[in-house]
C-alpha cells in the first residue's frame, strides 16, 4: 500500500469525522436536525471503512467527495463563472427528463437522466463517498435530477445555488430530505454580490436563508474569495451576519481567473498565506460554524486533491474530469462506473507523475497548467504515454 495515499485517506476521514461531529453539536437544539446529523455521523464511519477496504483489497483509493454538475443552464449572468467558460452553463432551454436538449444543443453538453446521475449516486455510496456536492449552471433549475439523487440517502448533497429559486416548494423538498443541503453563493456585501450576479440576487439570496432559518434547516454559504473581498468575507462583521441568519457552512473558494481581464482579482502567494491564517482564526473564534477553505485546505493534504485523489468531477453528460476547472476527460462514468473512472488513464497519469504539486498563483494548479494537461490528454489518446 502506498504510504502518502494512506496518510492521505486518513487524513480525510479524520477531517469527515469532525466535521460531522461538528454539526451535530451545532444542531443540538432540534431534535430532528440532530437525529439526522447523528445517522450520518454513523454513515460516514461506515463509508470511511469501505474506502478503506477497497484500497486494502483492490489499491484503488476512493475519494470522500464528488462535484457533479447536474445542470446545463442558470437563470444568472455572473461574472467570472467558471461553468459558462468552460462551456456547462448557457442559455439554452432546461435539459428534460430525458435529456433532451432545447435550442443551443449544439453548444450545450447533453444531461443525464435522473435516474443515470441516482445510479452513479448510489454506485459511489457504495463504494464509500460520503458527499457528492451539486453544481451546474444552477443545480435548482433540474429538480428532478434532485429529487432523485436525495433518495440515495448514505450521501449527504451540497448543492451550490445562486438562492434564488428556493421557494415554499423547495422548502418542502428540503425537509423531506435532510441530505439535500443548500449552499447559497453571495460575494459579501449587496453591493458586491448584485455586481457580479445582478441587480436584486442578494436580497433574494437572504430572503432564501430566511425561509430555511425559520424551518431550522441546515445551510451554508459560499463565496469566491477575490483581492477585493478577501478582508470583507473573512471580518467578524460578515462572519456574525451569516451566523445570525444560523448559516452552519462556510465554503471561500479562491477565486480563478477564467475570463481574460480579471487575473488581478486572483490572490497573489502573499494574500493566500494570509487567508489561511484568517481561516484558521475563524475556526477557533466561531464554534458554531463550520469553514471550508479551497484550495487552502489543500496544504494539509500535501497538494492538489483533483483527479480521483480526494475528488474529481463529472460533467452533465457523465464525463470524469480531474476537477471543474480542468475539463478535460478520457472516460465517462456512466460507461465505465465510479471504480473504473478512478483508474482511468488520465487520472492516474496526474496522480502518478506528482504533478498535483505544480506550484500556482491562482486558485487552481490545474487550470493554470491546463496546457499541460490537454497535452498529456493527447499523448494518452495516441499511446505515448
Amino acid at each position: 500500500m502506498d504510504k502518502t495515499t494512506f496518510d492521505l485517506a486518513t487524513y480525510m476521514a479524520d477531517g469527515i469525522r469532525g466535521f460531522m461531529s461538528a454539526a451535530y453539536r451545532n444542531v443540538l437544539t432540534n431534535p430532528r436536525e440532530a437525529r439526522f446529523v447523528n445517522r450520518m455521523r454513523r454513515v460516514v464511519e461506515k463509508s470511511a471503512h469501505r474506502r478503506q477496504d477497497i484500497l486494502e483489497s483492490d489499491g484503488i483509493a476512493v475519494p470522500p467527495f464528488l462535484i457533479a454538475s447536474i445542470a446545463t443552464t442558470c437563470n444568472l449572468h455572473c461574472k467570472g463563472c467558471y461553468a459558462r467558460s468552460n462551456g456547462i452553463a448557457t442559455d439554452g432551454d432546461r435539459s428534460g427528463a430525458n435529456g433532451s436538449q432545447g435550442n443551443n444543443a449544439a453548444q450545450q453538453k447533453s444531461t443525464l437522466t435522473p435516474e443515470q446521475w441516482r445510479t452513479i449516486c448510489s454506485e459511489a455510496a457504495s463504494l464509500g463517498v460520503s458527499f457528492t456536492l451539486l453544481a451546474g449552471g444552477e443545480p435548482m433549475m433540474r429538480r428532478d435530477i434532485i429529487e432523485a439523487v436525495a433518495s440515495v440517502k448514505e450521501m449527504i448533497f451540497p448543492v451550490f445555488t445562486n438562492g434564488t429559486l428556493i421557494g415554499p416548494s423547495y422548502i418542502d423538498l428540503i425537509k423531506r430530505n435532510l441530505n439535500i443541503i443548500p449552499v447559497i453563493s453571495i460575494e459579501g456585501t449587496a453591493m458586491g454580490t448584485d455586481e457580479r450576479r445582478g441587480k436584486g440576487v442578494f436580497e433574494r439570496a437572504m430572503l432564501s436563508m430566511d425561509m430555511l432559518k425559520r424551518e431550522d434547516l441546515i445551510f451554508g454559504a459560499s463565496v469566491t474569495v477575490t483581492t477585493e473581498n478577501r478582508e470583507l468575507v473573512t471580518s467578524p462583521q460578515f462572519i456574525d451576519s451569516l451566523r445570525e441568519k444560523r448559516c452552519r457552512l462556510l465554503f471561500f473558494i479562491e477565486y480563478v481567473p477564467t475570463e481574460k481581464g480579471t487575473e488581478h482579482l486572483a490572490l497573489s502567494e502573499e494574500q493566500v498565506a494570509s487567508m489561511e491564517l484568517a481561516v484558521l482564526q475563524l475556526r477557533s473564534a466561531y464554534s458554531d460554524i463550520i469553514f471550508f477553505s479551497f484550495p487552502g485546505d489543500e496544504k494539509e493534504t500535501g497538494g492538489c486533491i483533483a483527479s480521483g485523489r480526494g475528488f474529481f468531477h463529472i460533467g452533465p453528460d457523465g464525463s470524469a474530469e480531474p476537477c471543474p476547472f480542468s475539463p478535460f476527460s478520457d472516460s465517462n462514468v456512466l460507461e465505465i462506473g465510479v471504480k473504473g473512472t478512478l483508474q482511468s488513464p488520465l487520472f492516474r497519469t496526474l496522480r502518478d507523475a506528482s504533478i498535483l504539486g505544480w506550484a500556482h498563483t491562482g486558485g487552481c494548479t490545474l487550470y493554470e497548467h491546463q496546457d499541460e494537461v490537454e497535452a498529456m490528454l493527447n499523448k494518452l489518446k495516441n499511446n505515448q504515454i
